[in-house]
C-alpha cells in the first residue's frame, strides 16, 4: 500500500528551489559586476600608460629644440646679431623679469600670453611632436656685452677656485667670460600632450 506525503512537505521543497535559484542569478550579477569592473580598470591603466609614454616622448623631443637654438646661436656668434632681437628667429637680446611665470601662472597659460607669437617653428618630428622654441640672452639691455649700463649673467673669468690646500701651486687657467642664453621649447604633441623644457648656454 503506497504512502502520501504530506502536501506540506512537498510546498517546502518547492520553495527551497525556487530561492536557490534566486541567490545563483545574485551571485551571477555579482560576478557580472566584478568582471566589467576588472575590465575598467586594466583600460585605465593602460591609458595611464599610453599618456605618460606620449609625455616621455614629448619630453625627448624637446632636445631638436634645443639644438636647433644652439645652431642659431653658433651660426650668430662673433657678429652683432646677438646684440638686437630677431624675432623670425625667436630670439630676444634681453631678459626681464616677467618673462618668467610666477608661482600663479602656469606654462601653458604663460606661453600663450608672452612667448607663443614670437616663437620660432623647429617643425614636427616623426612621432607628431611640433616643437617650438624662444631663445633670450640673459642680459639687461639689447647692447654688446660690457657697454656701460650694460649688465649680463655670464660665467666667470678664472676656472680655479682659491683656500683649498691641494691648489698650492697651481695655475689659474684664465677664460674669457660668456653670457648665458635661456633656451625655452614647447612640445605639442599627440592627445593634447604640452612639455616644457628649459636649458641654459653660454656663447
Amino acid at each position: 500500500m503506497l504512502k502520501r506525503r504530506p502536501l506540506t512537505v512537498s510546498l517546502r521543497r518547492a520553495r527551497q528551489q525556487g530561492i536557490v535559484l534566486l541567490i545563483a542569478l545574485v551571485v551571477l550579477v555579482a560576478i557580472m559586476i566584478g568582471g566589467v569592473a576588472m575590465m575598467r580598470s586594466v583600460d585605465s591603466a593602460t591609458l595611464v600608460a599610453g599618456n605618460l609614454a606620449f609625455q616621455q616622448a614629448a619630453t625627448n623631443s624637446a632636445d631638436q629644440g634645443i639644438e636647433q637654438a644652439i645652431a642659431m646661436l653658433q651660426m650668430k656668434a662673433g657678429t652683432n646679431a646677438l646684440n638686437t632681437d630677431d624675432s623670425s628667429w625667436g630670439y630676444f637680446a634681453t631678459m626681464k623679469s616677467d618673462q618668467s611665470p610666477d608661482s600663479s601662472t602656469n606654462w601653458q597659460a604663460f606661453w600663450d600670453r608672452n612667448l607663443a607669437a614670437n616663437a620660432r617653428d623647429a617643425g614636427i618630428d616623426q612621432a607628431g611632436n611640433h616643437i617650438y622654441f624662444v631663445v633670450h640672452r640673459e642680459c639687461s639691455a639689447a647692447q654688446a656685452p660690457g657697454t656701460t649700463g650694460q649688465s649680463c649673467v655670464a660665467s666667470p673669468l678664472a676656472t680655479s677656485s682659491g683656500g683649498n690646500s691641494e691648489e698650492v701651486g697651481e695655475i689659474a687657467l684664465q677664460s674669457a667670460s660668456q653670457v648665458y642664453y635661456r633656451i625655452t621649447v614647447r612640445v605639442s604633441g599627440p592627445r593634447r600632450t604640452e612639455s616644457y623644457v628649459q636649458s641654459h648656454v653660454t656663447m
